[in-house]
């Protein structure tokens, strides 16, 4: 068992929450949880810690997935555990993970690609639901502009709910350059835009399609917006001019999800 926090690994571990410098140059993040734990596929865990008392509840599970991976867990003393979590009530399970990659080709391909396309979202609560809610909406991959926040943020990694590890992603330098490459591969990009001309309910998008959605304050920047091919809106009651952005993003998602639903049933 570990017990101090002078461990080097421990040491390591607080650096790969707190750095993600550290966290892209060894391609690992952390996971906290027992559903992040039970999730994880096997050929991303790298590394188990716990608690004795996780280990007198879940010990089995903890046997068996380590086993499966072919990795040693080990035991820190609450207090080294409380040091390096990230959250308020540890639940005393925390596991490095393998980082995935996602390529363009791979991301955009297909005959019923759904994606996003995220400009400058900051906020990791955000990212990580729009990343959840894109897993549940069907969307096909997702794409951000480098200046994201990052993915593997603990906060973001929360959010996602075990997602992080299904849906395919990847960040960009250059955004627009990268829109006009979805468009010469036939994919219709919609921009969720104030002054869009249409109901986002009102558009078709049964066909290989992106949505653009904009950073939480200042919506899209108008040199990624004025690639899209049509802006559309989503009507708004009483005073609300524009709702938050993960908000926005499932509302669209889900109406293609339920555009191309109706279309099997046919």
């Amino acid at each position: 068992m570990i017990t101090s926090t002078s461990n080097a690994k421990i040491k390591r571990l607080v650096n790969l929450k707190k750095k993600k410098k550290l966290r892209d140059s060894e391609k690992v993040f952390l996971v906290e949880g027992i559903r992040m734990f039970r999730e994880v596929p096997e050929d991303m865990l790298l590394e188990i810690y716990t608690t004795q008392a996780f280990m007198e509840k879940e010990g089995r599970l903890v046997k068996q997935r380590a086993e499966d991976s072919g990795i040693v867990a080990e035991l820190l003393a609450d207090s080294v555990f409380g040091y390096v979590s990230d959250t308020k009530t540890p639940q005393g399970i925390l596991c490095v993970v393998r980082q995935t990659e996602s390529y363009i080709e791979e991301i955009s391909g297909a005959d019923n690609a759904l994606l996003l396309v995220l400009d400058n979202i900051q906020d990791p609560g955000n990212l990580g639901t729009i990343i959840r809610t894109a897993e549940g909406a069907g969307i096909t991959g997702i794409i951000m502009s480098d200046d994201c926040v990052d993915v593997y943020n603990p906060k973001t990694i929360r959010s996602t709910m075990g997602s992080v590890y299904r849906m395919p992603f990847l960040y960009v330098h250059d955004l627009p350059e990268i829109i006009l490459a979805l468009q010469a591969k036939g994919v219709c990009i919609f921009a969720a835009h104030l002054e869009g001309s249409s109901a986002y309910d009102e558009a078709d998008y049964c066909r290989k399609c992106a949505f653009l959605i904009g950073n939480e304050g200042n919506g899209l920047r108008a040199e990624v917006a004025a690639c899209a091919d049509q802006y559309i809106k989503i009507p708004m009651c009483g005073q609300v001019e524009s709702l938050n952005a993960a908000v926005a993003a499932s509302v669209v998602m889900f109406e293609a999800a339920r555009q191309r639903r109706q279309i099997k049933r046919v």
